[in-house]
């Protein structure tokens, strides 16, 4: 029995190898999925939620570029290393955009930047630092996908933005399976009353619309970053709990579940041991989908305002933050984070697709 089913596995891996989407979907994700990881690494601005603001900035052009200097505060920071790389730096300096600037000694002359024309205020700085020399307080940065409507570079957004979309669905896909396989499991294996009372669970949840449900969990549990994981988990369920039910309604008359069943195998062991590895292959297809639309789900929060909470970086509140810009001459301010959103979810689409040919046993 084990060389069989390593054999089918061998057979669906070879099948979805010769899938050219699904491959190149899987490195996709595989590659937004390290990008949200180590999103900080990768971010010019590294602070926390990459919140760094510059008003005087707001709303540039990919590309653009401005000298800033840099503050040195008193402020010292405590923060470890990993702390740094996977949550953001404290930010203990002031970063002022300036349009020119002269040093005499210790002390730099500058000009704040003004857009529109605009020229900005001369002030006069003394830094006092050992062995530095004042022109290290002073440097270039680049904006390379421009700035948002607050002066934040919209590129770090973009990619910090990336682990909440990425991660929701993780979460949300691991709670849908521990309730919905649990669920289906118990309704398709023991049948009657109990298989009524689950269905009749499933029916009410099911009827109810689901960005409406996800909203009265959101308000439930109040607004914030896990709140809104919790929800999203616990209105897909319901679709892995009917796959499964049918599933195992028609391999437990099976004669492996009744060779099980004469060998007197408890029932946690007939369905968990025998049943569920041998159905597994459209629950699969399901995760990838569900995957997909808990993307889009906490992006209509987001949007809706009750999803991620400011400053954290969400690119449904981005879109939200930006919309309005459309019709102002700068759609990229909304039109990028809702590329970002579309190809994360056709990736899981198409390797869903992918993922339902190499495991359909009947090709």
């Amino acid at each position: 029995m084990s060389k069989t089913a390593n054999s089918l596995r061998q057979l669906a891996l070879q099948k979805f190898k010769k899938t050219f989407w699904g491959v190149f979907s899987f490195y996709f994700i595989v590659f937004i999925g390290l990008v949200s990881v180590f999103a900080y690494a990768f971010a010019p601005d590294n602070s926390q939620n990459a919140n760094q603001m510059h008003l005087s900035i707001h709303s540039k052009r990919p590309g653009f570029k401005i000298k800033m200097l840099t503050l040195p505060t008193k402020i010292e920071s405590k923060q470890g290393f990993f702390d740094g790389l996977f949550f953001g730096k404290t930010t203990t300096e002031t970063e002022v955009p300036i349009s020119s600037y002269s040093i005499k000694g210790k002390a730099i002359n500058y000009t704040e930047y003004a857009s529109d024309g605009l020229k900005g205020l001369n002030k006069t700085v003394t830094l006092e630092k050992e062995n530095a020399s004042m022109e290290t307080f002073i440097s270039e940065k680049t904006f390379y996908l421009g700035t948002d409507k607050y002066g934040r570079d919209l590129l770090s957004r973009v990619l910090v933005g990336a682990r909440i979309s990425f991660f929701i669905g993780f979460v949300a896909v691991f709670i849908s399976l521990a309730i919905g396989v649990f669920m289906g499991s118990v309704a398709g294996y023991f049948g009657g009353k109990i298989d009524a009372l689950i269905m009749w669970v499933i029916n009410v949840t099911w009827s109810i619309p689901t960005l409406l449900l996800v909203i009265a969990i959101t308000l439930a549990l109040g607004k914030g970053f896990w709140q809104v994981f919790i929800a999203v988990g616990l209105t897909m369920w319901v679709e892995v709990a009917r796959v499964v039910r049918g599933q195992i309604i028609s391999a437990k008359e099976l004669q492996y579940v009744t060779a099980a069943r004469a060998l007197g195998f408890s029932h946690f062991r007939i369905v968990t041991k025998h049943i569920l590895p041998n159905i597994m292959a459209p629950v699969i297809v399901i995760c990838a989908a569900n995957f997909a639309a808990a993307i889009l789900i906490e992006s209509g929060l987001s949007f809706l305002g009750i999803g991620a909470q400011p400053p954290m970086a969400s690119w449904g509140a981005m879109i939200k933050d930006h919309y309005n810009y459309i019709i102002l001459g700068k759609p990229y301010l909304a039109i990028i984070p809702g590329l970002c959103i579309m190809t994360l979810v056709m990736a899981f689409m198409l390797i869903g697709n992918a993922l339902r040919d190499a495991l359909d046993v009947k090709g």
